[in-house]
C-alpha cells in the first residue's frame, strides 16, 4: 500500500557541482558548464553540436552521432531500449539522460564512449578538443530496424490533462520489478511569497542506477516514468494544491505531478534510492522572491536588522568585481551577476537614464570605461579582491620619445566616444559606436603593450575592449601616428588614500558614509545636493566591509543620514552609498532584498553597472 506522509520542514540533500567546459582551450560561457547528476557528470545535448556531436534532442529519441576518418559512430536512447550503439560496440552500462531545466543532459561516458576527445579533465575544467567541424542539421528519427527495435517515436507534446500509460492489475505486473515504490513523503515550506515542496518517491532499493528514469515535463506539471517499478494506483491532492497521480503501466510506474506552473528540478538520492521532485513556486508574482535565509550559497550570510538588510561573503571564497553592461544599454541586476558565474550583486554607480551612461568613473579590468567626476567617494577592487574606499582622480597618462628623442608625457582629458579637435580623449572600444574625425588620428593601443597597434585616420569603430586615443597631430605633435612606434600607456590613479595602484576594478559613487567604523558623511565635499532629490529618503544601497567581510547593505526606507547610523550600529567599518531610490537592487542567488511592496516594474529595473561577487578560482565555491 502507497503510503503518502507530510514530513513538515524535511531536507534532503541536492545536486553535487559541476564544472565549466573548454573547447580547444577556449573557456566557453557558463551556459555550457556541466551539470551534476546521480549517474554522474553530463552535458547538455543542445550544446553537443559545439564538440562535433550531430544530435536529435529529444527525450524519447535521443540520437548522438560523431563522423571522424569517414567512420561515424552514433547512440541512440528511447525509455524503451535504453542506449544503443551503431558502428560500434558499447562495453559499459550508461546513466539514462536526465532532463533539468528544460534542458536534456547525456552522461560524460556517453560522449567518451562515442569518441569525443577530452584533452584536459582537471578538477575546475573540462576541456575539449576543437571539432573538425561543427554540425548544423539536426538528425532525424531513428530508422526502424528489425523487431521493431529503433522505431521512430513522435516528440512528446504537451497535452491539455495528463495523459498516463494504461494501468495493469496492481499486484500482477507484466515484467520482473526492480524496485518497489512503496512510500512517497510530501513536504512544503513557506518563506514570505515562495513556496518550496519537495516530492520524494522511495524505491526500495540502495542505487538509484538500478531505477532509470525519463522525465516529461508539461505546461502545468511533469510526467516521471519509472520502467521496472512495481506501484499501487493512487491519486492525492497535496497541501499546496497540487495533483499527485501514482499509476502502475505494463512496463513499470508512471507519476505524474500537477505542479500549477511552479519550477521543478529532480535528482536521485541513494541508501536508499529516491526519486526527489523540489518544485518552487511564487505565490504572489507582483513582487520579486525573497531572499531565503536557508537557501544561501555556502560561504554567504544574511542578517536582517530593523529595516537593514545585510548579505556578507567569506572573502576565502568570493571576490568583488565591477561587471558593466556593453556601453549605452542597461541590464538587470540578476542577469549581471549570472552573466559572470557570480552569487550575488548590487546596483552600481549613478547614471544618465536617456542614454544610459555612467555619470562617474567606471574601471574594468585594468581599463577606465567612464571618465571621473574626480571629487566623489570611490570603491576599487585589487586583483586579489582586496577592497579600496577613497577619492582618487584617474587619468590615463601616454608617456614615449618624440621624433627629436625628447621625452614627453601628456595626460588625457576626457574618456568618451565624441572626439573633439582641442582635447586628447580616450575610449574603450564596444564595437559600436565610432570614435575620430576627419583630421583627426586614433591610435590603438593597451596599458603594458609598450607599442601603438594600430594608427587610424578619420571616424572609426575601435573592436570591444579595445583602448583607442583620438586627438588633432598639430595640437598634439609629440605623440606617434604609426604602428609599432613607441607608446607607453599608464593609468595613474593620483591618490594617496589607499594603494590604489593595485586596483583593477573602480566604481565611483557616493557619499562616503563609514570610515574606520564612524560615520564620515560629508555631502558639500562631494558636491551633493541635500535639498535636491538624490538626498531624499528612499531605498538605500551600499557596500561596505563587515568583520573583514564584503557586504551588500540594504535600507528598505530612510535618508542617508538615517542609512549611515544604521550601518554604523551594525557594525560595519568602511561603507559607500551606491545609486539608491528607484535602482536599488540587492539579488542573491534565488532571491531580492526586502524592497517594501514595489511591483516587478521597480525591481527589475535595468542599470548599466553593478559591483558583483564571484566565486574565487579554484574553491569550493567555485565549483559549484
Amino acid at each position: 500500500m502507497l503510503l503518502l506522509s507530510a514530513l513538515l520542514g524535511g531536507t534532503l540533500g541536492g545536486a553535487a557541482s559541476a564544472r565549466p567546459v573548454a573547447i580547444g582551450g577556449v573557456r566557453q560561457s557558463a551556459a555550457l558548464d556541466s551539470r551534476q547528476f546521480a549517474g554522474g557528470e553530463a552535458l547538455a545535448v543542445w550544446t553537443l553540436p559545439r564538440l562535433g556531436v550531430a544530435v536529435r534532442n529529444d527525450p524519447q529519441d535521443l540520437r548522438l552521432q560523431l563522423t571522424r576518418n569517414q567512420l561515424t559512430r552514433e547512440l541512440r536512447f528511447s525509455p524503451q531500449t535504453g542506449w544503443r550503439a551503431v558502428g560500434f560496440t558499447l562495453s559499459t552500462r550508461l546513466p539514462v539522460p536526465e532532463l533539468a531545466g528544460g534542458s536534456l543532459f547525456v552522461p560524460l561516458q556517453a560522449l567518451t564512449a562515442l569518441g569525443v576527445t577530452v584533452t584536459a579533465d582537471a578538477p575546475d575544467l573540462l576541456d575539449f578538443a576543437l571539432p573538425a567541424q561543427v554540425p548544423s542539421e539536426t538528425l532525424p528519427p531513428s530508422p526502424a530496424v528489425a523487431g521493431g527495435v529503433g522505431t521512430p517515436t513522435p516528440a512528446a507534446t504537451t497535452p491539455a490533462t495528463p495523459t498516463l500509460p494504461a494501468p495493469t492489475a496492481p499486484n500482477t505486473p507484466a515484467f520482473t520489478p526492480v524496485a518497489t515504490l512503496g512510500t512517497v513523503r510530501v513536504s512544503r515550506t513557506l518563506h514570505r511569497t515562495v513556496e518550496v515542496q519537495r516530492v520524494v518517491l522511495e524505491l526500495g532499493v540502495a542505487d538509484a542506477r538500478l531505477t532509470p528514469f525519463t522525465v516529461t515535463r508539461e505546461a502545468a506539471g511533469l510526467l516521471v516514468t519509472l520502467p521496472g517499478v512495481s506501484a499501487s494506483p493512487v491519486t492525492q491532492k497535496l497541501e499546496s494544491g497540487d495533483q499527485l497521480t501514482v499509476q502502475p503501466t505494463a512496463t513499470g510506474a508512471a507519476v505524474h505531478l500537477g505542479t500549477g506552473g511552479g519550477r521543478s528540478e529532480l535528482f536521485t538520492l541513494d541508501n536508499p534510492a529516491r526519486v526527489v521532485i523540489d518544485t518552487t513556486t511564487y505565490t504572489d508574482t507582483s513582487v520579486p522572491p525573497p531572499i531565503n535565509p536557508d537557501a544561501l550559497p555556502d560561504g554567504v550570510t544574511y542578517r536582517q536588522q530593523g529595516r537593514l538588510h545585510l548579505l556578507s561573503f567569506d572573502p576565502a571564497l568570493y571576490q568583488p568585481r565591477v561587471v558593466s553592461a556593453p556601453a549605452g544599454r542597461t541590464s538587470g541586476v540578476a542577469d549581471l551577476v549570472r552573466s559572470v558565474g557570480g552569487v550575488a550583486g548590487v546596483n552600481g554607480g549613478y547614471f544618465d537614464p536617456a542614454s544610459s551612461l555612467p555619470v562617474d568613473l567606471v574601471a574594468t579590468g585594468g581599463l577606465m570605461t567612464a571618465g571621473s567626476l574626480e571629487r566623489r567617494a570611490t570603491l576599487g577592487f585589487t586583483a586579489q579582491g582586496d577592497t579600496l574606499f577613497g577619492y582618487p582622480r584617474p587619468r590615463y597618462v601616454l608617456s614615449g620619445a618624440d621624433a627629436g628623442g625628447a621625452a614627453y608625457s601628456v595626460t588625457v582629458n576626457s574618456v568618451r566616444a565624441k572626439a573633439a579637435p582641442d582635447l586628447l580623449t580616450a575610449f574603450v572600444g564596444d564595437g559600436r559606436s565610432s570614435v575620430g574625425a576627419d583630421g583627426l588620428t586614433t591610435l590603438y593601443a593597451a596599458p603594458g603593450r609598450g607599442t601603438v597597434l594600430r594608427a587610424l585616420s578619420g571616424p572609426v569603430t575601435p573592436p570591444p575592449g579595445t583602448l583607442s586615443f583620438t586627438f588633432d597631430p598639430a595640437r598634439y605633435p609629440q605623440l606617434p601616428r604609426s604602428a609599432g612606434s613607441p607608446l607607453t600607456v599608464s593609468l595613474n590613479w593620483r591618490a594617496a588614500d589607499a594603494p590604489w595602484d593595485g586596483a583593477v576594478d573602480a566604481l565611483s559613487a557616493g557619499p562616503l558614509l563609514l570610515q574606520g567604523g564612524k560615520v564620515v558623511l560629508d555631502p558639500a565635499r562631494e558636491g551633493f545636493n541635500t535639498s535636491a532629490s538624490i538626498w531624499r529618503p528612499t531605498r538605500q544601497v551600499a557596500f561596505g566591509t563587515l568583520g573583514g567581510k564584503p557586504t551588500i547593505a540594504f535600507l528598505e526606507h530612510g535618508s542617508p543620514e538615517t542609512f549611515a547610523a544604521a550601518l554604523a550600529g551594525a557594525g560595519l567599518r568602511d561603507a559607500v552609498r551606491l545609486d539608491s531610490g528607484s535602482s536599488a537592487t540587492a539579488y542573491v542567488t534565488g532571491g531580492y532584498a526586502d524592497l517594501g511592496g514595489y511591483l516587478n516594474t521597480v525591481w527589475s529595473r535595468s542599470v548599466p553597472n553593478a559591483l558583483v561577487l564571484v566565486p574565487r578560482p579554484g574553491t569550493t565555491a567555485a565549483k559549484k
